[in-house]
């Protein structure tokens, strides 16, 4: 599976702690990331991850890029919600794509545990179907 993980500043830490502990099921997959949260991951937690601009820059945009064209199957991305972030409306839009999509998308730690345990136990296998349609829901 294709996961994204995406923190912003004041979560970064959060994401770290949270990749350390699921890091074995982690390392099965392949992993994407906005520009410093990559960079933290792989010196930190020493896991490969495919690195993004970071999210002001684009970072977001280029995830959701993925998702747009079902090649992510899974958004983690640790929202802060009580900091005003200057790229806000690519946050939304990504957001926004993964429900067109259908890719599972957690905002933050408790949500994040549910879909990372559900990978942990096959329930994700329905991304494959998906995959293969190739196009959202309702079109």
């Amino acid at each position: 599976m294709k996961i994204a993980l995406i923190a912003h500043d004041k979560k970064k830490e959060d994401l770290i702690r949270f990749v350390t502990a699921y890091k074995d099921i982690f390392a099965q997959h392949d992993l994407f990331a906005t520009g410093t949260t990559g960079k933290r991951i792989t010196e930190e937690v020493s896991l490969p991850v495919h690195r993004f601009n970071s999210g002001p820059l684009g970072g977001d945009q280029e995830i959701g890029a993925l998702v747009a064209r079902n090649e992510m199957d899974m958004v983690i991305f640790f929202r802060d919600p009580l900091t005003a972030q200057p790229h806000e409306p690519d946050v939304t839009a990504l957001i926004r794509l993964s429900d067109v999509y259908n890719v599972p998308l957690a905002t933050n730690m408790g949500t994040a545990e549910v879909l990372v345990q559900g990978l942990k136990n096959g329930y994700m296998a329905w991304r494959n179907i998906v995959e293969n349609e190739g196009e959202p829901s309702g079109k």
